[in-house]
């Protein structure tokens, strides 16, 4: 019967349910929008 640790070296491949690295052009679009976004609710209340 194999411990937890061998059981977990025998998958290397096992993900933790991060984000991929292929997603760096979305991650990007979602920030700048958030950041466009801010600005927009900031300039409307007139905190700028």
């Amino acid at each position: 019967m194999p411990t937890t640790a061998t059981a977990a070296r025998a998958r290397p491949g096992t993900r933790t349910g991060g984000p991929k690295d292929d997603s760096t052009l979305l991650e990007h679009l979602a920030g700048w929008t958030l950041v466009v976004v801010l600005a927009m609710l900031l300039t409307q209340t007139g905190l700028v």
